[in-house]
């Protein structure tokens, strides 16, 4: 729950305010020695009285000034963590083979197992929202009667590959990851090799991870 500080600091003044108003006064010859009369004429108590409820006021105020310099560092540290939980895990699941094709094709993962909101299902992209150090892994399942090539792009570069050679008639898997540095906007993502193919089902064997190590 948030606590305005300036109906705080106004609810001490007057509290304080009305302690002193209360307070006996002085025999009647003497009401005017040491009174201070408010703008309206109404008794405001001893002037001693008003300078400690003054000096009260005074001193809330600056605690009221630090506490809004606080909840603005909060607010400040709140953001940088959130932008620090960069992470997803994705798998094609039970779309059986994809290819062959004649042309390369950017995977897409469309069983989310998690993603703060920088993997794009829809698309197969990742996107780095910060600056930083990340790692990525991947893994591919397809039958060896054909051959299965991946590779991880950065932004339209390959960084790292896996390659499956026809070998018979047996499902294997290839798996490969890496460390990598992004910047703001950096795109990375899987693309399938011209004619190969890749397999998956509800068993999610073909996948795509990937999660923030630190920022920069």
């Amino acid at each position: 729950m948030k606590i305005s500080v300036t109906a705080l600091t106004f609810f001490f003044f007057y509290t304080c305010l009305a302690k002193i108003t209360a307070q006996p006064t002085e025999e009647a010859g003497d009401t005017d020695d040491g009174i201070i009369q408010s703008p309206g004429g109404q008794d405001c108590g001893p002037a001693e009285g008003q300078k400690n409820c003054w000096q009260l006021v005074a001193i809330l105020r600056e605690l009221e000034t630090k506490l809004r310099d606080t909840q603005r560092a909060l607010e400040d540290l709140k953001s940088q963590v959130q932008g620090n939980r960069v992470a997803f895990g994705a798998s094609i699941s039970t779309v059986q083979n994809i290819g062959p094709y004649n042309t390369e094709i950017t995977l897409v993962y469309k069983k989310v197992y998690v993603n703060t909101g920088s993997f794009h299902p829809e698309t197969g992209i990742f996107t780095a929202p910060v600056r930083g150090i990340y790692y990525f892994s991947f893994s591919g399942h397809n039958l060896s009667s054909k051959p299965m090539g991946l590779r991880l792009m950065k932004n339209g570069v390959q960084m790292v590959t896996v390659f499956n050679h026809s070998a018979g008639n047996r499902y294997e898997t290839a798996t490969n990851g890496m460390t990598l540095q992004l910047e703001v906007g950096d795109q990375v993502y899987m693309r399938l090799r011209t004619n190969t193919w890749i397999f998956d089902n509800s068993n999610d064997h073909s996948t795509f991870i990937g999660h923030l190590l630190f920022p920069l």
